[in-house]
C-alpha cells in the first residue's frame, strides 16, 4: 500500500521531504506528506560551499494518508506551479519508518505551517 511513497522516497535523487508529523508507514499515522525532487547548483548544499548557488526544485508529489491509507494527492513537474511552494531551508536529518520496519534518513522537516501553505498551493492548482 505505501509502495509509491516508498518508491519515490528511496529514489537516489536528492530531496526534500516536509510533512505535518513525523513519518511512519508501519503505523500510516494521519499525514500530509511532500516530496520535492532537489536539482542543485554547485555550492548550493546547505550552507556547504559559502551558501553560493541555488536549489532548483524540479517535481513535487503530495500524499495524505488517512485511516491507515496512503492517497496521492498531487503531483505536478510545472514551473510555474513549483516556483510557488517555498523551500523548507532549514531542512534537516529526518528519520522515516518505512514499511517492514525499515529506517531511512533523508533531509526534511515537519512543518504544520509549511504544509497549510503547500495545501493552498494545490488548492488553487486544482480548481
Amino acid at each position: 500500500m505505501s509502495s509509491q511513497i516508498e518508491d519515490i522516497i528511496k529514489l537516489p535523487n536528492r530531496k526534500l521531504i516536509v510533512s505535518t508529523n513525523d513519518i511512519d508507514l508501519n503505523l500510516l499515522s494521519d499525514n500530509i506528506v511532500f516530496i520535492l525532487m532537489v536539482e542543485e547548483s554547485r555550492g548550493s548544499a546547505g550552507g556547504r560551499g559559502g551558501g553560493s548557488g541555488h536549489r532548483r526544485i524540479t517535481k513535487i508529489w503530495g500524499f495524505r494518508i488517512e485511516n491507515r491509507n496512503i492517497y496521492p494527492y498531487f503531483e505536478t513537474d510545472d514551473e510555474k506551479i513549483i516556483e510557488q511552494f517555498e523551500i523548507p531551508y532549514s531542512a534537516v536529518a529526518m528519520d522515516i519508518k518505512l514499511s517492514h520496519n525499515q529506517n531511512y534518513v533523508i533531509q526534511g522537516v515537519s512543518d504544520t505551517d509549511l504544509i497549510k501553505s503547500y495545501m493552498q498551493i494545490v488548492s488553487k492548482e486544482k480548481k
